[in-house]
């Protein structure tokens, strides 16, 4: 007969009767612990705090009935490792004193974690599932199209959304749940071998052409399309019903909106604003510069939002096309919404004789832009002067005539932009009024003539 097992205890303790420890004994599976410090020490003393409370009450019980019931503790080892164990202890014969057997709990502490990480785990998918239930059954029940679906076996209507029950039924009806009825009895009569061949082929091939029915009492036609999709217990098919009448609405519609549709695939921005600077419509290429997702995102804001000088050129913008009813060559740079800076051209105008005024508004990405051939003749020129005066004059007289000559044109061209309008002048170039006149005094540009006239804003 063949021997049974041995099992050996994990630790192996000799005590005294009054829980002293005077041998320790470990398996060969933590034979990698010293426990010579152990000897001659109270086992309650190593047991920690909390295991020392339950120490005491093993002890407690050998001695009075001979031996403990089993309780789990912390063993805390000389190296500093802590191990769960269940201990019982155990009375030797005469006053030899008591012996305690304790076994490692480890195995079974990693399997309860990965109990409790699978059983969070199921939890989440649980509530992940709910989730998409839920999601599914709002739309399901506030699709505006007639829902159903029905099972492929006897084709009866497994389940049916709001739209549907009011397609089917009449009015005396019109809380009934179709759930247990079958299709062909609410479809007219003439319709019924369309419905069966439209099904047969959805059973064969996974979808079908649409096909025109009519349905209820009031007999309304409705474009029906379906597929077949696989849920408990067999295959059910999801049909999907368009009322008739809302596809010739929709073709007006989609007639109305070429031009929509047109301008939303222009490759440069374009926004229509009323005359508050308010954004009423947007293209994709304007979402895509101010780095926004959706249209819903810009229209209700201010185009000022995204510009460099959301106040400042706004404002001269607005004011140049009141003035001049059209805009050209306004330059300025859009702040996306993630941080990227992009220099733009606008240009603008308005729609006059309307009863709501709106401004067509251009926005052309110009960072990639070559400078103009003016810009490039103006710093040749000014250097090229500049060049003329090395050794003649001090490095820092050079830079700040040639800092004076471009500065010069700038002011020039902002005045010219903004028509002789000094406080529209002054916000294209984010100076206050003060300064731009003090620059005009130095450039010899205050005289006042006929292209200088200041407006009644000034």
């Amino acid at each position: 007969m063949a021997a049974l097992p041995t099992v050996q205890p994990d630790i192996t303790l000799l005590l005294d009767m009054d829980g002293v420890i005077r041998e320790a004994t470990l398996s060969p599976a933590m034979k990698g612990e010293s426990v010579d410090g152990w000897l001659g020490r109270p086992w309650v003393e190593i047991a920690g705090e909390i295991g020392g409370d339950k120490v005491k009450r093993m002890v407690d019980d050998a001695r009075v009935s001979g031996i403990s019931a089993f309780r789990q503790i912390n063993q805390r080892f000389p190296s500093g490792l802590e191990i769960p164990m269940e201990f019982t202890t155990v009375l030797l014969g005469g006053r030899a004193g008591m012996l305690a057997i304790g076994k490692n709990l480890q195995a079974v502490a990693e399997l309860q974690s990965r109990l409790i990480a699978a059983q969070q785990t199921m939890e989440r998918d649980y509530w992940k599932l709910r989730e998409i239930e839920t999601r599914y059954r709002l739309v399901f029940e506030a699709s505006n199209e007639a829902v159903m679906i029905v099972s492929s076996a006897n084709l009866r209507i497994i389940e049916a959304n709001r739209t549907a029950v009011e397609a089917v039924n009449s009015a005396r009806r019109r809380n009934e749940d179709l759930a247990g009825r079958e299709l062909l009895p609410e479809v007219a009569a003439e319709d019924r071998e369309a419905v069966r061949e439209m099904l047969a082929r959805i059973r064969e091939r996974g979808k079908a052409l649409s096909i025109l029915v009519h349905l209820g009492a009031d007999a309304r036609p409705w474009m029906l399309r379906g597929s077949l999709i696989t849920a408990e217990p067999g295959h059910v098919f999801l049909l999907q019903f368009t009322a008739a009448t809302d596809l010739s609405v929709a073709a007006e519609r989609n007639g109305l909106s070429t031009v929509e549709d047109l301008v939303d695939h222009l490759p440069d921005g374009f926004v229509a604003l009323d005359t508050a600077g308010i954004i009423r419509y947007a293209n994709q290429a304007f979402l895509d510069l101010v780095q926004v997702g959706s249209k819903g995102s810009a229209t209700g804001e201010s185009l000022g939002r995204w510009l460099w000088q959301p106040g400042a050129d706004l404002n001269a913008l607005l004011a140049n096309v009141q003035l001049h009813k059209t805009v050209r060559l306004f330059t300025t740079t859009i702040r996306g919404e993630l941080g990227t800076d992009t220099d733009i051209e606008i240009s603008a105008g308005a729609c006059e004789g309307s009863e709501h005024s709106h401004i067509g508004v251009l926005l052309r990405n110009v960072a990639r832009r070559l400078p103009s051939s003016t810009e490039s003749d103006l710093l040749r020129t000014a250097l090229g002067s500049m060049s003329e005066q090395i050794g003649k004059s001090s490095l820092r007289k050079l830079v700040k005539n040639t800092v004076s000559i471009v500065e010069q044109h700038y002011v020039k061209q902002a005045l010219e932009l903004a028509g002789g309008n000094r406080t529209a002048t002054a916000e294209l170039l984010g100076l206050s009024r003060q300064s731009l006149y003090a620059k005009l005094s130095r450039y010899g540009l205050d005289d006042k003539g006929p292209g200088s006239e200041e407006t009644p804003e000034d």
